[in-house]
């Protein structure tokens, strides 16, 4: 099983074999959010082969991690095995 853990909280979980590992990161699928966690960030980077990724600010415990989660809406062809799945940094620990 792997969660991504952020302030002691479990915000994602999902079995591995539902997960994608790419560039080194854990793409969880989006069932597997605990949404309650999750605001919408206007961030936005761009991948130069995944497409325009968007950001959401973790809030747990009245704390916000600015941006801690990022997801592809609408990526390349090359990575549309991680349409909307959600990947982790700023702190937020992944465990598998």
């Amino acid at each position: 099983m792997s969660k991504a853990i952020w302030k002691g909280v479990v915000i994602a979980e999902a079995p591995r074999e539902r997960c994608h590992e790419v560039e080194g990161n854990i793409y969880f699928p989006p069932d597997s959010i605990q949404r309650e966690y999750f605001r919408k960030s206007g961030t936005h980077t761009v991948c130069h082969w995944k497409g325009t990724a968007s950001y959401y600010d973790v809030v747990v415990k009245g704390e916000t991690n600015k941006d801690a989660a990022w997801y592809y809406p609408d990526p390349s062809e090359a990575a549309r095995r991680i349409k909307n799945y959600i990947a982790f940094w700023h702190g937020v620990q992944v465990e598998e």
